[in-house]
Parts: C-alpha cells; sequence; structure tokens
C-alpha cells in the first residue's frame, strides 16, 4: 500500500498546483447516467490538500479518507523500512469485515447517485477521452492478470 500512497499522494500534489485535468476521465457508465462510489473522486482529492474540506465532502466524501489513509500507509510504509518493524491488521472474520466494508460502499454509491447533477458538471471538453483510455487499459489488465496467475500457477507447489 505504501507504494500506491506514494503514488497518490504525488498524483493529489499535482493536482493541487496544475489544477484539474483538461480532459474528460469518466468511466463508460458516466455517460449512461449511473454514478459509482468514486465518481467526482478526482475534484475532491483535489479540494483536500488545498484545504476546501466542505468541497471535497460535496464531490466526493471519500476522499476526506482516503487522503489522510494515503498518508498513514505511506507512514507506515516509512516507519517499516526504517524500522523493519510493520504494523499490521489481521482480519480473523472475513465475511463479517466484507459485510461491514460493503454497508458504507453501498452508501457511499447510493449518495453519489443522488448526486449526480453535481457530478455530472465539471471540466468535460465534450470528448469521452475516458472511453478511450479504458479501451486502452482493458488488453494491459488482461495481460498483468494472465502474468500474476501463470506466477502463482508455477510457484504453487500442488
Amino acid at each position: 500500500m505504501g507504494p500506491l500512497a506514494a503514488v497518490g499522494i504525488t498524483a493529489g500534489a499535482v493536482l493541487a498546483v496544475v489544477g484539474l485535468p483538461p480532459v474528460d476521465l469518466h468511466g463508460p457508465l458516466h455517460y449512461l447516467g449511473v454514478m459509482g462510489p468514486l465518481c467526482g473522486g478526482t475534484r475532491g482529492a483535489h479540494a483536500m490538500p488545498l484545504g476546501r474540506l466542505e468541497e471535497a465532502w460535496r464531490y466526493n466524501p471519500l476522499s476526506l479518507v482516503l487522503v489522510p489513509g494515503a498518508v498513514l500507509a505511506l507512514a507506515r510504509e516509512t516507519v517499516g523500512r526504517v524500522s523493519g518493524r510493520w504494523l499490521n491488521l489481521r482480519v480473523t472474520h472475513r465475511r463479517a469485515a466484507l459485510l461491514l466494508a460493503l454497508l458504507p460502499l453501498t452508501a457511499l454509491t447510493i449518495n453519489q447517485q443522488a448526486h449526480a447533477d453535481l457530478l455530472r458538471t465539471g471540466p468535460e471538453s465534450g470528448t469521452p477521452t475516458g472511453l478511450l483510455l479504458y479501451a486502452a487499459a482493458a488488453p494491459l489488465i488482461v495481460i498483468v492478470l494472465a502474468v500474476r496467475l501463470r506466477s502463482r500457477r508455477r510457484a504453487d507447489p500442488s
């Protein structure tokens, strides 16, 4: 999580300095009026480092958790690498944990859909760049998954 958090924090800092991307990065369902739990996340993550917490909450409440969570993950990574001691969380009841995670995710999805009018506005150029990015990324994702599955099969002794 540490390297991913570092990338996220760096991306947030870049957004805070240069602003929001000038291209439309929405997923395919956005064009059908379906808002997912991550809709508004870029604008929320842009508002967080600028101290505009109310705006971040309005665009996506998850951004208020994501940014501090990334800072904590990066701190955990740093302390672990320096000291050799890692703070780990063990989940013993996976089904209960999954259900507890699904409840706020469902509430967030409902909230985002309720704010569809707000989330449909923004610096869109009219060109569905997001669809082009998804089309380009899909084969790469399939290749990465295939390589990971293949390497797991080789590592599995049974």
